[in-house]
C-alpha cells in the first residue's frame, strides 16, 4: 500500500504523532524515510480538511529538534565506539566512507553542517550523533538544530501543502494523473530548495 493511501486510513492525531516520531527517530540516527512521510502527510493535508498543516508542521519540527537533541546526547556519551556499533548495525548508512564524508562536512562547516544537514538525507541522520561525538559546543548545536528544524520541517510542509492546494483541480479532473503531477512538482520544489541550501553554505575564511 502506498504511504499516502495508508495515511488516509488513520485519524489526524495519529498522522501528527507518526510524523513527529518517524522524523524524530530519523534525526536521532535511525535510517527512516522521514522526508517521504512528511511530504505524503503534507500533500494529504491539502486534500483533507481534518489535518491541520500548522499542527503537522509543528509536529515535524518538534520531532526534528527533539530527535537531533537526543542524538547529540547519545553521541556525546557514546563517542566513536557508538559510530562503530552503528556501522555494524546499519552498514549501508553508517559505513566508514559515509562517516568520513560527514566528519569532513562538520570540520569544514561546523554548526552550518547541522543546519544545512537537514536538507541532505545522509547528514540528517548523522547530524545529531556526530555533533555529539565531535564535542560541538551544545549552544552552537542547539541554535543550528532549532533553526534547521524550523526551516526544513516548516518549509517542507508549507511548500507541499500549497502545491497540493494548487493541484486540487487536477486531482479532481484526472485522479491518479493529477496526484502524480502534484507529487512530481512537490519533489522538484524540494530539490530546488536543497540545491539552494548547498549553494548557500558559507566559504571558510582563507579559502
Amino acid at each position: 500500500m502506498h504511504v499516502q493511501e495508508w495515511l488516509e486510513t488513520v485519524p489526524a492525531v495519529a498522522v501528527y504523532a507518526l510524523v513527529g516520531v518517524v522524523i524524530g527517530l530519523e534525526s536521532l540516527g535511525i535510517p527512516l524515510p522521514g522526508e517521504i512521510i512528511l511530504v505524503s502527510s503534507a500533500l494529504l493535508a491539502s486534500q483533507h480538511g481534518d489535518i491541520d498543516p500548522v499542527v503537522l508542521g509543528a509536529s515535524a519540527t518538534a520531532g526534528a529538534i527533539i530527535g537531533d537533541s537526543i542524538g547529540y546526547a547519545i553521541g556525546r556519551k557514546g563517542g566513536r565506539p557508538l559510530l562503530a556499533w552503528l556501522g555494524r548495525k546499519f552498514p549501508r548508512h553508517f559505513s566508514e566512507g559515509h562517516i568520513a564524508t560527514a566528519e569532513r562536512s562538520f570540520e569544514k562547516w561546523g554548526m552550518w553542517a547541522v543546519f544545512f544537514g537537514r536538507f541532505v538525507a545522509l547528514l540528517r541522520i548523522f547530524a545529531g550523533p556526530l555533533a555529539g561525538v565531535l564535542r560541538m559546543p551544545y549552544w552552537k548545536f542547539l541554535i543550528a538544530n532549532v533553526l534547521g528544524g524550523i526551516v526544513w520541517a516548516g518549509g517542507t510542509t508549507a511548500v507541499i501543502y500549497y502545491v497540493g492546494i494548487v493541484a486540487e483541480s487536477w486531482l479532481k479532473r484526472f485522479s491518479w494523473l493529477g496526484l502524480v503531477a502534484a507529487v512530481l512538482v512537490g519533489l522538484t520544489s524540494m530539490l530546488v530548495i536543497k540545491r539552494k541550501a548547498k549553494k548557500a553554505q558559507p566559504v571558510p575564511a582563507g579559502e
